[in-house]
């Protein structure tokens, strides 16, 4: 059996649509991140309001140009904004969307008795229209607790909850090699011989991970073969940025492929599946919630935490929320969980098994506020971080 971190109370985080009002919390957790990504970092404001208008609009009417940015909050220590995720509608919605793809090519000769099976990278679009997840970034303090699992697979449960804003296929980014200085092997050994400039620079001139329509046109159209670029960039291909794993273990969890994309940028894996083939798609159920007594009894302690948790969601659109609980059949949700999910009696709710946290389902929370302070002073953690 296995204790349960003491943040890890039912009800305690929640995951919402990020707001105008949310503009400072989310410079703030930008300016915590590393170089290598710059999507949170890349107009701000523009954002919040594109996302604001994409939440706004009719599912029926979605274009396809839509991105949704989330928000994820620590109930616990008075709403503190603690994380941010999004979502793209369509990947290269205005361009094609440029992906390295993996695949091997067979070379033989009779007359010499040789065969060679050489790996190369096809520069390609196959990933052109697909829904994107992007932007995963959460306080490095939250890593260990649920935040993180309900950060990134709750906004699997918003596209199962309106199929018509997204494709069928789904993919996301995750982090390449680079270090604190902006040296990466795999663009100093690729993009940088058809670029005059730095990978950091590149990042900026991209304004972000997706739009890269203008590296693709300038970059050669034949395969690089693999054997012949630097030991270090071949050694790169496929790995992640040790801040990436997080995102890219839930990702590889919920069942998507990591094998077969390369981002053109940094040779980071991108991972791809079917909406309907992921763990928390097929697992999500709707139901019939109903009120019940907050998670913690009279003395302000957390109750003993006894059944599986699960991830639960409530509204659509704009009106979408999110949060983990405890719970086995249906949910029982307290005064301050119906609130913050602007739930009503009567309203459906819907479910999905979380099980990719560690230890068995049942646990026993150690003692804790049920809203404790939020901690007290010091620099933000830099947070951990992923393009998914």
């Amino acid at each position: 059996m296995t204790t349960t971190p003491a943040t890890d109370a039912p009800g305690r985080y929640l995951l919402r649509p990020a707001r105008a009002d949310d503009l400072g919390a989310l410079e703030r957790l930008a300016s915590a991140s590393a170089i290598g990504i710059t999507s949170l970092r890349t107009e701000l404001a523009g954002q919040l309001e594109r996302s604001t208008q994409s939440f706004a609009s009719a599912a029926d009417d979605a274009s396809g140009e839509e991105h949704y940015l989330f928000v994820l909050e620590d109930l616990g220590a008075g709403g503190r904004l603690i994380g941010t995720a999004g979502i793209a509608a369509s990947a290269g919605f205005n361009d094609r969307f440029y992906s390295y793809r993996n695949e091997f090519i067979v070379q033989a000769s009779a007359a010499l008795g040789a065969r060679n099976r050489i790996h190369t990278l096809h520069l390609c679009h196959d990933l052109t229209g697909v829904t994107l997840l992007t932007g995963f970034h959460i306080d490095a303090a939250y890593a260990d607790t649920l935040a993180p699992q309900l950060l990134s697979r709750g906004r699997l449960m918003f596209i199962a909850g309106s199929p018509q804003r997204f494709a069928p296929r789904i993919a996301a980014e995750n982090p390449g090699l680079a270090d604190d200085a902006g040296q990466c092997p795999f663009w100093d050994a690729v993009g940088r011989r058809f670029f005059d400039m730095d990978y950091p620079q590149a990042e900026r001139r991209s304004g972000g991970r997706s739009p890269k329509a203008w590296i693709a046109e300038l970059m050669p159209q034949s395969p690089l073969y693999v054997p012949l670029l630097p030991e270090q960039a071949q050694w790169a291909l496929g790995q992640l940025h040790p801040v990436g794993e997080l995102p890219f273990q839930i990702l590889m969890d919920e069942g998507f492929d990591g094998d077969t994309y390369l981002n053109i940028f940094d040779g980071g894996p991108t991972a791809e599946g079917r909406v309907q083939m992921l763990k928390t798609v097929a697992r999500r159920r709707t139901c019939t919630a109903r009120s019940g007594p907050a998670a913690c009894d009279g003395t302000g302690a957390s109750a003993r935490v006894t059944e599986p948790w699960h991830l639960l969601s409530a509204g659509d659109g704009e009106e979408f929320r999110a949060t983990v609980l405890s719970m086995r059949d249906e949910p029982q949700l307290d005064a301050a969980t119906a609130a913050a999910l602007n739930w009503r009696p009567g309203m459906s709710v819907h479910v999905a098994r979380l099980d990719a946290v560690g230890g068995e389902p049942e646990v026993e929370a150690s003692p804790l506020p049920c809203l404790p302070d939020a901690p007290e002073g010091g620099e933000a953690q830099r947070p951990v971080w992923g393009r998914p």
